[in-house]
């Protein structure tokens, strides 16, 4: 691009960070240097491709959505957290948002996730354990107790009973008298990653698209604020994959439920800024920046130019990020501290929307209220001490950054070409099922793994204190441990409120769904019912699998 054009585009960058709103904050080092609020070529000088590049809060957002950068608001500490039942996660919640955290984001147990009651005979010893234990709207409401809905944000990991669970929480907003209209949050709901990696489904692909066809009209319709699809590379990444593939499966992912809302008649400009993304921050510290600044120009070219999104919100990819639990070392487990903060750097650096920072001890057992703590702090550090949120994208103009985001973005752009041409008819949907159904990506995933633990064991590459500088003097770490109690008073709880609710309401609500299930109505109105009527999620589950089936996954050797 040449001087001219470059300084053209930084006029226009100037007058809409001049009309934007900035923190009230010091803008300079530690020793008092003001800095600019973005650093780009000197003036006069031609930079070839600078448009590839460009300003912040500029088309294709390669150097972030915003052109204050964190100057005009930091991301957002939402800790990722849940344990045992509901008022011991609602405790944990409570001192999240005490020590400064900006918003929630739930864990569920594997019942949950698995859409099982906790008296499943299939869930025994799992209730609590890897999350919160939720069967009704009561525990929902038990969960949020005490915290206004309306006034915090939202998130919940979980994809195959993704919408009952939502319902589940909408009804707890009903009982603090929360107009839902209003409610801010996302969704996971994200149910090709768990064909692709977590392995977490229900049905087959095609119900579980419809249910999230369904949530996208009804909160397109009646909480255009929540964000009902967190397309989630996390899980992909921490499946084994490398930066590129986890960055192309997840932004394929993307366009698959583009391609859904489409064909609901949707229009583009009003759902696609309810999709947001949820990646995974490793340790490679340049590499994860390039990943996150390709991400953005892939995804705003490719709603530009294929799918019609002409308005900047339709064209912006918002991001969560976590840091990598597949980092994480059961040996010398304070170095997880370190790494933590590496990654939460380079998702910073990246203009990460949000961010989730991992306890030390994750590795062992769920964090320890000491561990969730240091976890929060390293965010804490990060925003208060080390001035990154005073300049947009710093290390934008970085041969090294910039020909990592160019590689990665060339590599993504292949396996998209791969996953179309599979599918036979030129979408990315068809792609991804039949990417599904044959094993394609679990096979490339299982493949990139592989690769990485040869690499380990060769020694060509190093985790400290696993297969380097492994002398240690650590002492027995303490982990929070759940007690089976608490399965034993989950249980009894959810048999005693099975016997207070009225079961004729409850069966001719889930019957409803049923009919609804059978035709080609939305599912959440009839879903939202049977949840006030305190319809357990394993009865609501049950009953869409006696329609729709169960799914096992393909065979591959």
């Amino acid at each position: 691009m040449d001087a001219e054009h470059i300084a053209k585009g930084r006029d226009e960058w100037r007058a809409r960070y001049d009309a934007a709103a900035k923190r009230d904050a010091d803008f300079t080092t530690l020793s008092g240097v003001e800095v600019e609020p973005v650093y780009g070529p000197r003036a006069g000088e031609d930079v070839g491709g600078f448009e590839r590049i460009g300003w912040p809060g500029e088309f294709p957002f390669t150097r972030g959505l915003y052109p204050t950068g964190y100057r005009g608001r930091p991301w957002t500490i939402r800790q990722f957290a849940g344990f045992g039942n509901a008022a011991q996660t609602n405790r944990r919640y409570k001192m999240i948002l005490a020590a400064g955290g900006g918003g929630l984001s739930v864990a569920f147990d594997m019942p949950t996730l698995m859409g099982r009651d906790s008296d499943d005979p299939r869930g025994l010893g799992e209730v609590g354990h890897c999350g919160v234990a939720i069967d009704s709207a009561a525990d929902m409401e038990e969960l949020f107790d005490g915290i206004p809905l309306g006034d915090v944000t939202t998130s919940m990991t979980i994809s195959g009973p993704a919408v009952p669970v939502f319902c589940m929480y909408l009804v707890a907003a009903e009982r603090q008298g929360v107009d839902i209209a209003g409610l801010d949050g996302t969704l996971q709901t994200d149910i090709f990653k768990e064909y692709i990696a977590q392995k977490e489904w229900l049905f087959p692909p095609e119900p579980h698209l419809r249910l999230i066809g369904d949530l996208m009209e009804f909160c397109n319709a009646e909480i255009p604020a929540y964000k009902p699809l967190s397309v989630s590379g996390y899980h992909i990444r921490e499946a084994g994959s490398t930066a590129a593939q986890e960055l192309a499966f997840t932004l394929a992912d993307g366009f698959g439920y583009v391609e859904l809302g489409l064909s609901r008649g949707l229009d583009v400009e009003s759902f696609a800024p309810g999709l947001s993304f949820f990646f995974d921050a490793h340790i490679d510290f340049f590499e994860e920046i390039a990943k996150f600044r390709a991400a953005r120009r892939i995804w705003a070219r490719w709603m530009r130019d294929v799918y019609g999104a002409m308005t900047p919100r339709a064209q912006w990819l918002r991001f969560h990020t976590q840091t990598a639990g597949v980092s994480l070392t059961a040996q010398q487990p304070d170095n997880n501290i370190v790494r933590t903060a590496i990654e939460a750097l380079a998702a910073v650096l990246s203009g990460t929307n949000s961010l989730h920072t991992n306890a030390l001890d994750e590795v062992l057992a769920l964090p320890s209220e000491r561990a969730a703590q240091i976890a929060l702090r390293t965010q804490q550090v990060i925003a208060e001490e080390t001035g990154v949120m005073n300049v947009a994208d710093p290390l934008g103009g970085s041969w090294y950054v910039e020909a990592l985001t160019d590689e990665i973005e060339r590599e993504a752009e292949e396996v998209f070409d791969r996953i179309k041409a599979a599918g036979g008819d030129g979408t990315m949907t068809s792609g991804l099922l039949r990417g599904i159904e044959d094993g394609t990506f679990s096979a490339d995933i299982a493949e990139a793994a592989f690769s990485y633990q040869h690499q380990l064991e060769k020694g060509d590459k190093h985790i400290v204190g696993v297969n380097c500088h492994e002398g240690s003097i650590d002492e027995p770490l303490p982990i929070l441990r759940v007690s089976h109690e608490v399965e034993r008073e989950q249980c009894r709880v959810l048999a005693d409120r099975r016997s207070r609710r009225d079961d004729t309401a409850v069966r001719a609500r889930l019957a409803r769904m049923v009919d609804v299930a059978d035709g080609d109505g939305n599912m959440v109105p009839p879903m939202l019912d049977a949840v006030r009527a305190e319809a357990t999620l394993g009865e609501i589950c049950g009953v869409l699998r006696d329609v729709w089936g169960a799914y096992t996954e393909p065979p591959r050797f």
